[in-house]
């Protein structure tokens, strides 16, 4: 019972209530257990195959129904086994709500780790060192161990001379973040580079130092890694290995080495403007950004970039000779366009290298070489990165960079927002071990994949949400409304192709901490191999902006069929704070 006060004269008392099974729960567990009262191992099993859409005749899925039945009764009646072997309607309906025994999506890896690498979207961070924004944070070790954590595969770290340029720090050029040692990094890297996956971690080097501090690096990388570093037999890679070759190995990506040059003057840079996150299908941010954040991201408005060619400038020493030790630690070799984009897009057959582009130059790419872009990425590696003028370490639409085969779509992971959202989505993907292969339909080199050509409808996704249950759990009984339960209601859409992006919402459910909604929405898709599925649960408000309760993610290529339990995650993407929160869903695909 929760009671409120309203007006300071009267309290409000409100029952937390569990709501019963929806009527398709009721209707199938009817169905399923013949009419009775209990539904036998034998009967879930059939569910299971005809329902959720698991294997006939397969031995994991008896297995399966025999460990639900197990695991059910023991945690809610304490039941050994065999003293009784069936669901009552409320186990059944407590299994469906179940995150842990009937999730979404798979949660193993199960695509083919034997292809090489330029096949597969790779989990990317940008300035990977940083704590907050991109002007004054602290640079530190800890969010390289975050993003390691949570399956990032690719780690940015920018190497500079120290103060007296005997040594090497970490640190964002020309603005006043407070450096790290680079050995502090590296040492971390390796203790933390396969705690959430055991395939490759990519270290991309972004070098401004001299040749003897290269040399100094090359011993640094030597001593840390040993062995778990790939080191090719020759200077370029006619193909890239595949990650499962490169199982635990770190692989060093960067520019051919160049000389470093005293920081130059600021550079100016057109005044970029950003495109209002209000426009589009998803709408505004949640509310629950903090004031800072939203104090830095005025910033961004109407500002110039500092650094317009970003981490990829070129201040270089036409005379320079790298350092020979350093140079045979590059495995994947790295530019940026020269002589203009088609030329840059060119693909060579004796040998394969990473191309990186600003997440502008390669909208305005793609607005001519689309299919070129596409079939260099079919051999050859493209990273996009954060355009300079996002101070506050906010993010892009990855879509654009996806959708045109770009591996290393890179990211702020220490940011936030709906964008970083999806990138948290897309590599829920195989097991969330950071690598997702790339859809056939990107690799076809006959016909070349373009997302701007008509296309008809491949699949249609229909959804339902059921119901929703866990913030009276997680949350104070007073943190969405004062004086009554709070008002949810959710909003379900997909983010994918041009065509395919559409955001759709339920009714509101009045003062109740555990919404029923029961409501059902058909999305067509173009390109379902790239459509994320975005949910997202908001507590009405009247006189404010309404409050954010959760949202999670999904690849719709990877969604399981059937009544699912679907966890949600607070604005980081994280399931701390958010621990006992989750709808319940279907998903239908045809």
């Amino acid at each position: 019972m929760g009671s409120y006060r309203v007006c300071m004269c009267f309290t409000r008392k409100f029952r937390v209530t569990e709501a019963e099974p929806p009527a398709d729960v009721k209707e199938a567990f009817l169905k399923y257990a013949d009419g009775g009262a209990q539904m036998s191992v034998e009967q879930l099993r059939r569910f299971l195959v005809e329902v959720q859409g698991e294997a006939e005749g397969d031995d994991a899925t008896a297995a399966a129904a025999e460990n639900i039945v197990q695991q059910i009764l023991q945690k809610r009646h304490h039941i050994a086994k065999f003293t009784r072997h069936a669901l009552t309607l409320e186990d059944f309906h407590h299994y469906l709500f179940s995150a842990d025994l009937n999730p979404p999506m798979n949660s193993k890896v199960h695509q083919d780790m034997t292809a090489p690498l330029s096949h597969f979207f790779i989990f990317t961070g940008h300035n990977s060192y940083l704590t907050g924004n991109q002007l004054t944070s602290d640079c530190s070790d800890v969010p390289v161990i975050k993003a390691l954590q949570k399956g990032v595969r690719v780690i940015e770290l920018d190497i500079w001379p120290n103060s007296s340029k005997d040594d090497v720090h970490v640190l964002h050029g020309r603005t006043v973040t407070a450096p790290v040692d680079l050995l502090k990094c590296l040492k971390s890297i390796k203790e933390h580079a396969f705690s959430a996956s055991p395939y490759p971690v990519i270290i991309t080097l972004e070098d401004h130092l001299t040749r003897d501090l290269q040399a100094k690096v090359a011993q640094m990388l030597s001593q840390v890694f040993g062995k778990m570093l790939f080191c090719p037999e020759s200077d370029c890679l006619k193909e890239f290995p595949s990650p499962e070759e490169l199982k635990h190995r770190i692989i060093i990506s960067t520019k051919p080495p160049k000389e470093y040059l005293e920081a130059q003057n600021l550079k100016g840079g057109e005044s970029l403007r950003r495109k209002d996150s209000e426009d589009d299908v998803w709408g505004s941010e949640p509310s629950c950004l903090t004031a800072e954040q939203e104090e830095e991201d005025k910033m961004d408005n109407g500002m110039t970039d500092l650094n317009p060619n970003n981490e990829d400038d070129d201040d270089c020493d036409p005379g320079f000779r790298e350092a020979p030790e350093y140079k045979r630690l590059i495995a994947i070799h790295a530019g940026k366009p020269r002589g203009g984009m088609k030329e840059s897009l060119k693909v060579e057959a004796d040998k394969v290298r990473r191309l990186s582009v600003s997440e502008q130059a390669l909208e305005k790419a793609a607005e001519s070489y689309g299919t070129d872009i596409v079939r260099f990425t079919q051999r050859n590696i493209l990273r996009v990165y954060p355009k300079g003028t996002r101070f506050n370490s906010s993010n892009y639409k990855p879509q654009v960079g996806w959708l045109h085969g770009a591996q290393m779509v890179a990211f702020n992971m220490q940011g936030y927002g709906r964008s970083l959202w999806l990138m948290q989505g897309m590599f829920r993907a195989n097991g969330g071990c950071g690598f997702v292969k790339k859809p056939d339909i990107l690799m076809n080199a006959n016909e070349v994949f373009d997302h701007k050509a008509k296309a008809s409808v491949k699949k249609t996704l229909k959804v339902k949400v059921y119901m929703g249950d866990g913030w009276h759990l997680d949350f104070k009984q007073t943190h969405f409304d004062s004086y009554s339960p709070p008002d949810f209601y959710v909003r379900v859409g997909i983010a994918g192709a041009p065509a395919d992006e559409m955001m759709k919402k339920t009714k509101t459910i009045e003062d109740n901490w555990s919404p029923v909604w029961e409501e059902e929405f058909t999305f067509p898709l173009t390109v379902p191999e790239l459509a994320l599925l975005r949910i997202e649960v908001h507590e009405y408000d009247m006189s404010e902006k309404d409050d954010f309760a959760g949202q999670t993610c999904l690849p719709v290529a990877e969604l399981r069929p059937g009544i699912r339990s679907v966890p949600l995650c607070d604005r980081r993407g994280e399931r701390e704070k958010l621990k006992s929160v989750r709808l319940l869903m279907r998903f239908d695909i045809s």
